[in-house]
């Protein structure tokens, strides 16, 4: 059986309803494909999900008659030789319908995570929209702000940056231009100047040259900001001489 079959198999087995050797062979087929691993587990609690909603409480006289009708069966003689064999193909009919029932619940369970997904995306986007015009309107008012300051300079490398800030409203914001993307993965990080100590106050969002970031903490107390390029996800100090150096 190829690699792409055994990719096709994943309802199929949670669903048991593949032969022994055809579970065996895709057994191994899990342990080294974590795609299907995980497709396998998520069709396996969809199907829990799903025998949940529509399982019934037997009869409480139920395990009472069959346990009265149990000396009355007669247990089957061990097969023989000539015994009849089932044709595979009529095996095969015979499984038809288990198959079309499981098919119908994998198509089920894909269709519901796709669905899953979609919701997760759209809710997603719809997060990152209202993140966005919060933003916005936070630097709208900050740039307003009657006691507003603005420090514009070029930083070493290239690019530009201008630190916008008021102590009125605690907040301080900074609009770059132009950022070289930095070699080995490393960050723009933000700082503010206090006392002779930097004090971390954001990072700029990977593969943008262009933005504004919001600084978190307000400018009081501060002497100035500043820009370094730090390891991926940032320093607690920095390893690095400032980029720049602007007012608050």
């Amino acid at each position: 059986m190829s690699t792409v079959e055994l990719h096709t198999l994943t309802g199929a087995y949670a669903l048991g309803a593949l032969t022994g050797r055809e579970a065996a062979e895709f057994a191994r087929h899990l342990d080294r494909c974590a795609a299907c691993a995980q497709e396998v587990r998520e069709l396996q609690e969809t199907a829990a999900r799903l025998a949940l909603a529509v399982a019934e409480v037997p009869p409480a006289a139920l395990r009472t008659r069959v346990m009265a009708a149990l000396p009355t069966v007669r247990q089957l003689p061990p097969a023989e030789q000539g015994t009849t064999v089932v044709p595979m193909r009529r095996r095969f009919r015979n499984r038809l319908p288990y198959l079309a029932a499981a098919a119908c619940l994998v198509g089920a369970a894909v269709a519901g995570g796709y669905a899953v997904q979609a919701r997760h995306d759209a809710q997603e986007q719809r997060d990152r929209n209202v993140r966005a015009e919060q933003q916005a309107a936070v630097v709208s008012a900050l740039m307003t702000a009657p006691d507003a300051t603005f420090h514009t300079t070029a930083l070493k490398g290239g690019g530009s940056g201008t630190v916008v800030a008021s102590k009125r409203l605690g907040r301080t914001a900074f609009l770059y231009h132009g950022l070289p993307a930095l070699s080995g993965q490393r960050v723009y990080e933000l700082w503010y100047s206090r006392n002779g100590q930097m004090v971390p106050a954001g990072l700029v969002e990977t593969g943008r040259s262009s933005g504004t970031l919001l600084l978190t903490g307000g400018p009081q107390g501060a002497d100035g900001v500043g820009v370094t390029a730090e390891p991926p996800g940032g320093s607690s100090r920095p390893t690095s001489s400032p980029l720049a150096l602007l007012g608050v």
